[in-house]
């Protein structure tokens, strides 16, 4: 029987307190097609491991084929493990979003290149090689034979979602998580995907592997795997789509398959400012929503134009209202020094995002994935090819990776002002901030302003 290790190379920093560390849904997909055809597989999440502890659990699966999943900010890691792991397997595999956007960049240091979704492709790559076929016959790859580079007939999606089993949550690293989330957060929560594919076109958007086809799963089999994270010992469940809210009729079917079981679990989700509305709102909140998410993104409808985001700040000045209001929390994300953006955006962006009555607030920097209409404007400006996460206490871990038309210490203070001003409103109230907020906002602009 062949023997499959699927890595994920994504080492955190112990003192990491970031809400969004969940186990590698992409690896537990294909995990669990493969062993639903007899393929042994190793999952390797390297989240609560160091280098010499993830390479000791993959060398000890002794794999025939070794897949290593790409994401932004995944690229150095990736390669290293396959430079040390050369050796060690008949095939190294590469695949997910960074693979599929630049392949060639991988075929130095890897043998194929699964393009977009990979629960088939990997079936048919492994079954190919157990019987000596050509990968010729597998479509949805690129690979090297001898030093001729192969690209094979393009995948199409996988249609109905609801024939793909449950992620192999028994591979997963779920005492440590829970440990993570109970000791930072005092809830234990795992994440699933209800859909995939997005057809908006965000500026700096990446969607290589799901693409722009919006493809759902029932509301039964949602529920199903609910319940079987909440039998994993899980308090809450994270729907990672890229918006859960997208279509208001399979929505409001979701919550009511939810509300039916009576299953007791909280959820939380990405949202879109422009498709929600008070019975939305209300129906999620039966159904046990905690807290949604928006990427609001900017305090300007000019920059949100720019950014091809199609909403408007009107739009999320009431989502976040209406949400409020029924009693489910709310987060938001924005992005500072946009291409395009002036000083007086930049503000813009900073006093709007810390007017809201947000439970939970991000600022990023625009971050330029490959394949995104942002990373083809500013290309011949970068820096650095991609972001690593720093080690020990920093204030502020975002770094700019090209030159931009502001220093990175200017958009950290204004950063650093907007939080400020956030926290102000959410701990001391209306009342608190007359006093204090004031101050602070005039004092902040004026450094703001004179930064160079």
């Amino acid at each position: 029987m062949t023997t499959v290790s699927l890595v994920y190379p994504y080492f955190h920093p112990s003192n990491d307190n970031s809400i969004f560390r969940f186990p590698p849904l992409g690896l537990g997909y294909i995990a669990a097609y493969l062993e639903n055809h007899d393929v042994s597989v190793n999952l390797v999440d390297c989240t609560f491991l160091n280098m010499n502890q993830a390479l000791d659990r993959i060398r000890r699966s002794r794999p025939d084929i070794i897949g290593v999943q790409t994401m932004f900010s995944m690229k150095g890691k990736a390669t290293e493990f396959a430079q040390i792991l050369r050796k060690d397997c008949e095939v190294l595999v590469a695949g997910g979003p960074l693979a599929t956007s630049n392949p060639e960049q991988f075929l130095q240091d890897f043998d194929v290149i699964v393009l977009g979704e990979g629960e088939q492709t990997m079936l048919e790559l492994v079954q190919a090689l157990e019987n000596g076929d050509s990968l010729e016959k597998v479509p949805g790859i690129i690979y090297k034979n001898g030093e001729q580079v192969k690209h094979t007939a393009p995948r199409g999606f996988i249609e109905d979602l609801d024939v793909l089993p449950f992620p192999a949550r028994d591979l997963f690293e779920n005492d440590a998580y829970k440990r993570y989330y109970k000791r930072h957060f005092g809830y234990t929560t795992t994440s699933t995907l209800t859909s995939r594919g997005c057809p908006f076109h965000c500026d700096f958007c990446s969607r290589p592997v799901f693409g722009n086809t919006f493809r759902t799963r029932s509301a039964s089999n949602i529920a199903d795997e609910v319940e079987e994270a909440h039998n994993f010992g899980y308090e809450r469940i994270w729907f990672a789509d890229d918006c859960f809210t997208l279509d208001r009729a399979r929505l409001l079917t979701i919550c009511n398959e939810l509300i039916k079981r009576r299953i007791g679990m909280g959820w939380e989700c990405l949202s879109r400012v422009d498709t929600v509305d008070t019975e939305i709102a209300q129906k999620m909140k039966l159904a046990g929503c905690i807290r949604v998410y928006f990427g609001i993104e900017s305090g300007n409808n000019t920059i949100l134009k720019i950014m091809e985001k199609h909403a408007t700040i009107e739009q999320a000045q009431n989502a976040v209202n209406v949400f409020k209001k029924v009693g489910i929390q709310t987060g938001a994300f924005f992005i500072l020094g946009y291409p395009g953006e002036n000083q007086q955006t930049i503000l813009d962006t900073v006093n709007f995002a810390s007017s809201l009555p947000l439970d939970y607030l991000s600022f990023t920097f625009p971050y330029p994935i490959p394949g995104t209409p942002l990373y083809n404007r500013v290309k011949s400006q970068l820096t650095q090819e991609e972001w690593s996460e720093p080690n020990g206490f920093h204030l502020v871990k975002h770094k700019l990776l090209f030159h931009s038309d502001f220093s990175q210490n200017k958009l950290k203070l204004a950063m650093f002002k907007g939080m400020l001003q956030h926290y102000i409103h959410k701990y001391l109230g209306k009342r608190g901030y007359r006093f204090l907020g004031g101050p602070v906002e005039q004092t902040t602009e004026a450094l703001y302003k004179a930064m160079p």
